[in-house]
């Protein structure tokens, strides 16, 4: 069962990060129109119905939404391992598994995105949007991991909690019958063909249940690789002796939403 979630900081680290994530809500919420009903609550009746008049969320702001977050969201998986890339090239040694892991993070990533280009083609001013906050991002995570990598995946862990909470809410809308359009559309071929969707769960929401989960599961893999030293192998690609103890897994079998702590997986 996915489930919003939040964890909690602990370190100086911690904060940068979370901090870091919460401006750069803001200004998606900025960029695309979004406020939510609890951030609205404030004021007379008439004037929370005009800022809901104002912040409804209809199909396309969703998407200008999902375009913006997930051009952004690729970006991480794809430094990091490039940046391991060339620690293991440099050092002439192993990376222990963990390059896998964030490509694989990048190309789901990636694909999130062009699924919902399938369903709406973006005009030129959010294609600016796009191309300023991937070059200043890009270039800011790649200075930020040479710095300290565990603050970069806890960033993201904390940017995939937020991820979450959007998939979340646009389910919900959809259920209460705000995006009416969506109700019976199909996803397009392309995300029937990469989740293997069966018959019968092809619908926009069935596809929005599935990158939903994609999200999640990002968010425990970084939470639970801010945990580790950089030297600690991956646990997702390691093998445990133990064919009992609670391990974690590429699928979202044992889903710790606030990732794994280093004890719990380095033995």
């Amino acid at each position: 069962m996915i489930r919003i979630a939040h964890r909690e900081t602990k370190n100086w680290s911690d904060w940068v990060a979370l901090k870091a994530v919460q401006f750069l809500r803001s200004a998606t919420d900025f960029f695309t129109g979004y406020r939510h009903d609890k951030e609205v609550a404030a004021g007379t009746k008439d004037s929370r119905d005009a800022k809901r008049k104002r912040f409804a969320m209809d199909e396309r702001k969703w998407l200008v939404r999902f375009l913006f977050l997930e051009s952004v969201a690729g970006v991480p998986g794809m430094v990091g391992g490039m940046l391991r890339h060339l620690h293991s090239l440099r050092r002439m040694k192993r990376d222990n598994g963990w390059i896998e892991t964030l490509l694989e993070e990048a190309y789901n990533e990636r694909m999130h995105l062009l699924t919902f280009l399938k369903m709406a083609e973006p005009g030129w001013f959010m294609r600016i949007m796009v191309l300023g906050a991937q070059g200043v991002f890009f270039n800011g995570f790649f200075l930020a991991y040479l710095i300290s990598p565990r603050t970069c995946h806890r960033f993201v862990g904390y940017l995939e909690e937020e991820a979450v909470i959007t998939y979340t809410r646009a389910i919900n809308d959809l259920d209460a019958g705000k995006l009416p359009r969506w109700e019976n559309l199909e996803a397009p071929a392309f995300a029937v063909k990469y989740w293997d969707m069966p018959e019968g769960n092809r619908k926009v929401r069935d596809l929005l249940l599935y990158v939903r989960a994609d999200e999640a599961k990002h968010r425990e893999v970084n939470h639970t690789l801010g945990n580790l030293s950089q030297e600690d192998p991956n646990p997702y690609l390691a093998e445990y002796r133990d064919p009992n103890i609670q391990k974690p897994s590429k699928g979202l079998g044992n889903l710790k939403p606030t990732g794994w702590e280093r004890d719990e997986v380095v033995k």
